[in-house]
């Protein structure tokens, strides 16, 4: 029950925070995906299903306050999620390599995915300038917030695990 509390208000801040960070911390008008970083984390984690859930809640609510075509971030977002999972038998807290790998790899995932859906579809074949302005730069960011509020959310983790052991 705390658990899932916890995810749905680390998502609600992560949204608040992402949404807002190109107007306190311009970087050419990209932001970190904070919402990548704790589906991500969560994934790897805690597993497929606990990915999945923070990655569908994530992508629900960049969905319904972004705009858009409802479900399409939810869906990339909780395959993410679930394909971070896969990584949770292989995960060590204490070495941050594998995090910042799987993020990479999320974020990149994730860009490929929208510049598909969102822009090749379309016709606007720019994938090089898509690429230098739009998904380099966030990757970088991502990576840089990820070093960052990695510790954190690893906290938050072993809070919560603490407390469902008390009360088990």
């Amino acid at each position: 029950m705390y658990r899932k509390a916890v995810m749905l208000l680390l998502i609600l801040v992560g949204y608040l925070i992402q949404s807002t960070m190109i107007r306190i911390l311009p970087m050419g008008g990209v932001a970190p995906n904070l919402l990548i970083i704790l589906t991500s984390c969560f994934g790897f984690m805690r597993g497929k299903k606990d990915g999945m859930f923070v990655g569908f809640i994530s992508g629900l609510v960049m969905d319904i306050l972004f705009g858009g075509l409802v479900g399409f971030y939810a869906l990339v977002y909780m395959v993410i999620g679930y394909l971070n999972g896969f990584f949770a038998s292989i995960f060590y807290p204490e070495d941050v390599k594998l995090p910042v790998a799987l993020i990479t790899s999320s974020e990149l995932v994730y860009c490929f995915i929208v510049y598909i859906f969102r822009f090749l579809i379309q016709g606007k074949l720019r994938f090089g300038y898509y690429f230098l302005h739009i998904i380099l730069p966030e990757i970088v960011y991502t990576i840089f917030v990820t070093i960052i509020i990695y510790r954190i959310i690893l906290n938050i983790n072993e809070w919560l695990e603490d407390l469902e052991r008390r009360s088990a």
